[in-house]
């Protein structure tokens, strides 16, 4: 059973926009810290931002001021509205879940490609 399925990858320019969505089951939003995580070819995955259930959020240093991560609890999607892109932002883009309770569990979406080239 699929618990999370982001959506908006694509290709885009350097200095472009896009933004990524992550629709997660209700069950689990409420219940959950989010964020965004991201892979390139060859390296490791690496934290890009998340979000509280109460809306408190954490930036990589890489992208802050770029990046904007934000939840709508009533419909029970993530967002990553990414600005200024730039080549080294290209990689797979991963939802997270952390589960807090009633026990802690950890989701991943399928990820989607982001690809900024000219």
């Amino acid at each position: 059973q699929v618990q999370l399925v982001e959506s908006g990858g694509g290709l885009v320019q350097p200095g472009g926009s896009l933004r990524l969505s992550c629709e997660a089951s209700g069950s689990i939003f409420r219940r959950s810290a989010m964020g965004w995580y991201r892979q390139a070819p060859g390296k490791p995955r690496e934290l890009v931002a998340t979000i509280t259930i109460v809306g408190s959020t954490n930036i990589a240093d890489s992208v802050k001021g770029r990046f904007t991560i934000s939840r709508d609890n009533a419909k029970n999607v993530l967002y990553l509205q990414m600005n200024s892109l730039k080549s080294e932002d290209t990689a797979v883009y991963y939802c997270n879940a952390e589960q807090i309770y009633p026990s802690k569990m950890t989701y991943w979406g399928q990820g989607t490609q982001v690809t900024v080239s000219s």
